[in-house]
């Protein structure tokens, strides 16, 4: 058998002054503090390669995550179902959908979401620095797994009352104390760290966590806020080992317990991450590996069934002048999903044995993390989300009857978490 070989990838994708972010309804570009990354490894030696790769943007959706699947795939010899694309998810950063962007330039007035020459730069460069790194490669031999909780950053949003229904919700910066006072919720507390090495020397550390990972936003400063800066901060550290950070399900769970919005938080909340990376590494152990499983399974996720989602609506909406900018763009986002809903979104498993990643689409909440999990309890389980963004929030069933925001701007309707659980067992042929 062939030696199983990589390489890792970097790409700048700092979107230029004057470009939207977070879809054109907070400030546009007005300068940049720190820049945003394209950051890949690709794994070779098992057929076709599988490419995992996390971008510092807020969102990938439809035809956007497709292109960058797509061109990754080509430079890389490799087929779009090999290559996994995430999105950190920080706001001040891009948020595309190609689809949405062109229905929102034929409306009238319509307020750009994303500059598309821009983004087909961001995709060749990408794909050209993929090609490029596949040059040089390094056998790799070991796989280490090892984890750490992360102090007082991650918090639930949706905080219940007595009655069942969301009392509060606790945003990515929240004001009110008395709501920062409540608990932090169910969330996933572990930071994993999935690496590479060959022999006892460590080539690639993949982190995987789940928060919002915002601080502050919408002041047109374009960051990858405080878990891009954790990630930087720990490439500064260990130059000789590629650093790549990937947002689990984080789709009810923000720091809201513990900031408040000021900016001073920013660096705290960035070491705090620093130090779990720092801790898990410490943990690590390592396991010899000789080949992997790549599985893949596509899903079909139904469409929300109220009236006020539907094409019609959604079109006068689009054409409505007098809504604000985040309605208009929302009723594209909205109109794009509804076009491709036929076509599957595929959920895939990377598979060592004693390790596994699961890469799922949307903004996930963190039950179906804790399933993974539990589909898989006696091994290492990392969970990317914030793949294909197309559906948006993908809430349990039971939290559409518990009101509170997500349900309300989610695309998907509530029987896509059976038909997630579903999919997760098959990649990762566990029993539901």
């Amino acid at each position: 058998m062939p030696a199983l070989h990589l390489t890792t990838f970097t790409a700048d994708v700092t979107p230029p002054i004057g470009h939207p972010l977070c879809g054109g309804w907070i400030e546009p570009v007005k300068g940049v503090d720190d820049p945003l990354y394209a950051i890949g490894v690709i794994l070779l030696g098992m057929g076709r390669p599988v490419v995992l790769c996390a971008v510092d943007w807020c969102g990938l959706r439809n035809d956007a995550n497709k292109a960058w699947r797509d061109a990754l795939a080509k430079a890389t010899h490799t087929v779009p179902e090999n290559v996994a694309v995430h999105c950190v998810h920080p706001h001040n950063a891009p948020f595309a959908d190609v689809e949405a962007e062109r229905l929102i330039e034929a409306a009238k007035e319509g307020s750009p979401s994303l500059d598309l020459k821009f983004f087909d730069k961001a995709v060749e460069k990408t794909a050209e620095a993929a090609k490029t790194s596949l040059e040089k490669t390094t056998v790799f031999t070991h796989i280490g797994a090892g984890k750490a909780k992360v102090e007082e950053v991650a918090s639930n949003r949706r905080i219940l009352g007595d009655d069942g229904k969301v009392k509060a919700v606790r945003y990515s910066a929240t004001k009110d104390a008395k709501v920062r006072e409540e608990p932090e919720g169910l969330i996933d507390p572990w930071l994993r760290t999935l690496s590479f090495w060959n022999d006892d020397q460590p080539l690639v550390a993949l982190h995987y966590y789940a928060t919002h990972p915002m601080s502050y936003y919408g002041d047109g400063r374009v960051s990858s806020d405080f878990c891009g800066l954790g990630r930087q901060k720990r490439q500064d550290d260990n130059e000789k080992v590629r650093q790549i950070y990937f947002t689990g399900c984080a789709g009810n769970i923000t720091a809201g317990k513990y900031n408040d919005g000021a900016h001073e938080n920013r660096p705290v909340l960035r070491d705090r991450i620093d130090t779990a990376m720092k801790a898990a590494w410490k943990t690590t152990e390592r396991h010899p590996v000789k080949e992997w499983a790549w599985r893949i399974e596509p899903v079909k996720l139904p469409p929300r069934s109220e009236l006020s989602f539907g094409d019609d609506a959604s079109k006068q909406i689009l054409e409505d002048v007098k809504q604000s900018k985040a309605k208009r763009n929302n009723a594209a986002f909205q109109l794009a999903w509804l076009k491709r809903i036929d076509q599957p979104i595929e959920v895939t498993c990377l598979d060592f044995g004693k390790a596994l990643v699961l890469h799922l689409p949307g903004e996930p909440f963190i039950e179906y993390q804790l399933k993974a999990q539990e589909l898989r309890m006696n091994d290492f389980v990392c969970v990317a989300g914030y793949g294909d963004g197309g559906p948006g929030y993908i809430p349990t069933a039971k939290a559409y009857e518990e009101g509170g925001y997500e349900p309300t701007v989610a695309l998907a309707g509530p029987k896509s978490e059976e038909i997630l659980h579903k999919a997760m067992a098959k990649v990762f042929k566990a029993k539901e």
